[in-house]
């Protein structure tokens, strides 16, 4: 028997992919930034990230996200795939872009079930950040980084 879904879990479908495209930004951000030194990527990650908050806020309210955040009892916090395997910078840049994009991809197909304009606007992000990828290729230096 099915659980019947209500919009409860949405929201906490939307928190959780929120955090994730955003934390995955902001990582990709720091590198643009601090080690491309490169404006025009920092300024297209950081205008996503602004756009995706924007969006977001046709949603759910935060107060409603927050109700619905259960990060201490999530079944998936501890499930641990690839995300500990990073040799590089670039490593660390593609996966997070990845992640990013699936995010998106996450939150614009949930933005229909509320709000269209929303979901446009995500997959208009979407769209943005294979760009930022597409012109991030090739520079991002794959160099190993190590701590003395």
């Amino acid at each position: 028997m099915l659980k019947r879904i209500n919009k409860d879990c949405v929201n906490r479908i939307i928190d959780a992919n929120i955090n994730r495209t955003k934390e995955g930004l902001r990582v990709c951000e720091e590198i643009t930034r601090f080690i491309l030194n490169n404006r025009s990527l920092t300024k297209g990650l950081k205008d996503i990230r602004h756009k995706l908050d924007s969006a977001a806020k046709n949603l759910a309210s935060r107060d409603v996200l927050l109700k619905e955040r259960f990060s201490l009892s999530d079944i998936g916090r501890n499930i641990c795939g690839l995300e500990l395997k990073r040799d590089n910078l670039e490593d660390i840049f593609f996966a997070n872009i990845q992640r990013a994009k699936e995010s998106t991809r996450v939150l614009e197909e949930f933005a229909k079930l509320f709000n269209k304009t929303s979901a446009l606007k995500f997959k208009e992000a979407r769209y943005k950040l294979y760009d930022i990828e597409k012109k991030a290729s090739g520079k991002v230096p794959s160099i190993f980084i190590k701590h003395t």
